[in-house]
């Protein structure tokens, strides 16, 4: 692992991200159903064999264009993985790609070509048979998932942890989701998060604790880790507004060290 990714644990990571400056409105602005639906524009980008930040779409429930007007999927695109693949850059020896990430449906083959995917605000997701079947496949052979910005009760109509559940058990019907703990190796694949409280795990706009929960191969947690879910937290969101002032330091830091661990942990498994 050492030389792999090179460390450099004692760096303050947001101080890198802070130079970047974003048209963003106020967080009082964030939440409204004013604004008109539409869906972003995306780049049919290349695979150049580099590694790329790939953001799984989905067909948005009703209810899910509540953020600036944007399918629940594009929540934070492209500002939050622009920023985590910058620091990436910065503390491994992985040359990410900067210039653009991957927006790729999960019936698309070319999912096959990115080893870790991120989601999203999953508990609006609408998925068909073809695209539960092809996401199967991906994470059993060997594709990594992080899903991320969902809560209960399901903000303006989303389906909360139970309708994520039930659409994780049509995906992977004998997997178990498990409560993770700070003893799992995802937690120390590159920085060491030893506890689940406010100084490693941090609060953003969500009531109570954020909960980190996961699916491993075969319900076996001496395998690899297949799915991991950031459940009562949005761990992008302090990746998307670092440099702003919106967080502190401290807890940008700890959102990217998170980020930094789930991409080292996928990588390296």
């Amino acid at each position: 692992m050492q030389c792999a990714f090179q460390s450099i644990r004692g760096a303050v990571v947001a101080a890198a991200a802070g130079a970047f400056v974003l048209a963003t409105p106020a967080h009082a602005q964030r939440f409204s159903r004013d604004y008109q639906s539409y869906e972003p524009a995306v780049e049919d980008l290349p695979y150049s064999g580099q590694f790329t930040f790939a953001r799984l779409s989905f067909v948005t429930g009703p209810g899910g264009f509540y953020y600036r007007g944007m399918p629940a999927w594009a929540h934070g695109y492209p500002d939050a993985e622009f920023h985590l693949l910058q620091i990436m850059d910065l503390l491994s020896t992985v040359k990410p790609r900067l210039d653009h990430s991957k927006v790729v449906q999960m019936d698309d083959p070319e999912l096959f070509k990115y080893p870790v995917a991120y989601m999203a605000e999953a508990d609006f997701w609408v998925l068909g048979d073809k695209e539960v079947t092809e996401l199967r496949k991906y994470l059993l052979k060997g594709g990594f998932i992080i899903f991320d910005d969902f809560r209960d009760p399901g903000r303006f109509g989303g389906t909360g942890w139970e309708g994520f559940q039930e659409t994780m058990k049509r995906i992977l019907p004998q997997g178990t989701i498990v409560d993770l703990s700070p003893k799992d190796p995802i937690f120390h694949s590159f920085y060491e998060i030893t506890s689940f409280g406010p100084e490693m795990l941090p609060r953003g706009y969500d009531d109570g604790a954020p909960v980190l929960r996961g699916i491993y191969q075969d319900n076996d947690p001496t395998k690899r880790l297949m799915v991991m879910i950031n459940f009562n937290t949005d761990i992008s969101d302090f990746w998307e507004f670092s440099g702003q002032g919106r967080y502190a330091v401290t807890q940008s830091n700890q959102g990217y060290k998170l980020g930094v661990n789930y991409l080292v942990y996928a990588l390296s498994h």
